[in-house]
């Protein structure tokens, strides 16, 4: 069974966040709602200051926080599906423990209120539970995973395209959109990507690309020494963010 991972390379990535309008669109997100985000931060002072960027999807931890902290177990890992951590929408109580206890800021509850105006939820209303209504619509739907439009008072976050992901060819090493028979497998965040910032594979497939890149190239985990260990790695010069801090939920 596969172990999905992704590698960013830092030093490749523009910050561009073709990603983030990628992911978007590929799960019906109300703008705003951001589950592959591109975070902006500066290092140094005027007039020599940098401004610097790090893309951030969900980690999809090993040991994930937000699964030890949910009351209803709506969050799970699933290593059937290659260690991807889930929010069941069945049954998310919106509870948001896991918002709290997930270091990277990726989980989002967006029934308070809008994200950016105009409210769509007003514009495109939801319908059968539903948030909203959007008039682009990704027909696959499993609540169970969290992937489809998402309902009122539950919490959703990235699940690496699972949609996508999971028809993908058994003991395939690597999702690379270059492979043409492999580029609809490909999560939507990693076939947009245009200075090719981003990998895909099977971690414990000691012959995939994955694999290689965080041995060769030395990979770090973000804020590793929480214990959550991340299924996500980063590469590059500026892989290490010491001052990294999840940006605050409306």
């Amino acid at each position: 069974m596969a172990k999905w991972g992704m590698v960013i390379d830092l030093d490749k990535c523009t910050g561009c966040q073709a990603c983030t309008t990628a992911c978007g669109m590929e799960n019906n997100t109300l703008p705003g709602e951001n589950w592959q985000d591109v975070l902006y931060y500066t290092e140094g002072e005027y007039p020599s200051a940098q401004m610097k960027w790090l893309p951030r999807p969900c980690m999809q931890c090993e040991n994930p926080s937000c699964v030890h902290v949910c009351p209803t177990r709506a969050t799970y890992k699933d290593m059937d599906a290659g260690g991807i951590v889930f929010v069941d929408w069945n049954k998310c109580i919106g509870c948001k423990y896991c918002m709290i206890a997930c270091p990277y800021g990726v989980r989002f509850y967006t029934d308070e209120s809008p994200l950016l105006e105009p409210n769509l939820t007003k514009v495109f209303p939801g319908r059968d539970g539903q948030q909203w209504s959007p008039p682009y619509q990704n027909p696959n739907v499993d609540w169970r995973r969290g992937i489809g439009i998402q309902p009122k008072g539950v919490v959703s976050k990235c699940t690496f395209c699972y949609h996508k992901v999971s028809k993908a060819p058994e003991g395939v090493a690597d999702l690379d959109e270059d492979n043409p028979e492999l580029v609809e497998y490909v999560p939507a965040c990693v076939r947009t990507c245009p200075p090719k910032a981003r990998y895909f594979g099977d971690l414990d497939n000691p012959g995939s690309n994955v694999n290689k890149l965080v041995a060769d190239r030395k990979g770090v985990r973000l804020l590793d020494h929480t214990g959550n260990r991340p299924q996500v790695y980063y590469l590059g010069s500026g892989a290490s963010i010491p001052a990294f801090r999840p940006a605050p939920k409306a």
